[in-house]
This record gives C-alpha cells, sequence and structure tokens, in this order.
C-alpha cells in the first residue's frame, strides 16, 4: 500500500496534538501502519534547529534568519524521516509543515508567502504533503486556549501578539483557497471526537 503524507495545521490552542493522537489511533484501526513527527524537529538535525528557533529572547532571529532556519529544519526532516517511511508504505502524520511557514513567516511575518516558498522550493524541491490540514477556531479563540494551557510565557512564536496571530490565521485561509484540492479548513468547535470525524471525512478520498 502506497504511503501517504499528511500534515495538521492551525495557530495556536486549535487542538492539533490532541487530534494528531487522535487521528493516528483511528488510521491505525484501519490497519494502516502511522508514523506521527512534527515540525521543527522531527530528525536529528532538525530538533537541533528547534532549539535555536523556540527558545531565546523574541529578538533573537530577524524574519529572514528565522525562514532559513525553518527551511533547513524542513529539509532535513523530509530527507531523513518523511520519504523514507513514505517508501516503506507508511502514512506520515506531521504536526506542522511547509504552510506553518508560509503562514508564519510569509504572510504574518511580512516576508511574502512566495518569497517562502522559494526557500522551500530549494531546500525541499517543494515536496508537499498529499493532505493538509487546517484547524480553525473563531478567531482569538485560539490563542486564549494556548494562554490558558501555557501560561503567560509561551515560546518566542506563540507568545507574540493577537493581530499576528490574525495574521497567521489570514495566511491559512490564503494557502486553502489557493490550493483547495490539497488544503482543507477543518472546524476545531465541538468535541474531539467530533474534531476527529472532520479530520477523517476530509481525508476520505485517500483512506484505502
Amino acid at each position: 500500500m502506497a504511503g501517504r503524507f499528511i500534515s495538521l495545521e492551525g495557530g495556536e490552542g486549535v487542538g492539533k496534538s490532541t487530534q494528531l493522537a487522535a487521528l493516528a489511533t483511528a488510521l491505525e484501526g484501519r490497519g494502516i501502519e502511522v508514523l506521527v513527527t512534527r515540525e521543527p524537529g522531527g530528525s536529528s538535525g532538525a530538533e537541533a534547529i528547534r532549539k535555536l528557533l523556540l527558545e531565546g529572547e523574541e529578538t533573537r532571529w530577524n524574519p529572514r534568519s528565522e525562514a532559513l532556519l525553518f527551511a533547513a529544519a524542513r529539509a532535513d526532516h523530509v530527507e531523513k524521516t518523511i520519504k523514507p517511511a513514505l517508501a516503506e508504505g507508511k502514512w506520515v502524520l506531521s504536526d506542522r509543515f511547509l504552510d506553518s511557514s508560509l503562514a508564519y513567516q510569509g504572510e504574518a511575518g511580512g516576508l511574502g508567502i512566495e518569497a517562502v516558498r522559494d526557500l522551500h522550493r530549494f531546500g525541499s524541491l517543494d515536496f508537499l504533503p498529499d493532505r493538509t490540514l487546517v484547524l480553525r477556531l473563531e478567531s482569538g479563540e485560539g490563542a486564549l486556549r494556548a494562554r490558558r494551557r501555557d501560561g503567560e510565557e509561551g515560546d518566542r512564536i506563540g507568545s507574540r501578539p493577537p493581530r499576528y496571530h490574525a495574521a497567521v490565521d489570514r495566511g491559512f485561509r490564503v494557502m486553502a483557497e489557493q490550493e483547495p484540492d490539497r488544503v482543507k479548513l477543518i472546524d476545531a468547535e465541538g468535541n474531539p471526537e467530533t474534531v476527529t470525524a472532520r479530520l477523517l471525512y476530509a481525508l476520505g478520498d485517500l483512506l484505502p
């Protein structure tokens, strides 16, 4: 059976971690072998870069440096983890991938979506998920959940102001408009089981 690559996206506090685990369990229940991974990270080199990206002062990196680090981590992740698992017929579920960089650094960070996409074309040869599922909540609700979960101190990116996270959400909506066959917006309201069912429905044409 051919492997599939699925990325789970969304802003802060939308429930990605919960839904990633639930989706993996649901797919395994269908007899699918699943590898769960994350970005930044997912390989030894990318995990080292993750610490550089998420720790330290907000001013540690300018937007271009941040985008380059994400692209470098992703290139290692694709080569060392994702493509080998797909070659073995596994389904790879990634907590974030390219579309996070497009939304966070491209749209919200002001670099431009196409400029960030160019880094991905170079670093990872424009390798894309078979399906990208973007969990969405009403504006501001996700960030409020994240603050309740983490306290006022989050990581460098999660602790940015509301206007930044509103721009992130706008970026995800832009991607869904540009690539409607790949990028699907998923309502993250409701109980976790209902949200998982929505994710599975959005994968229906890919399921065996």
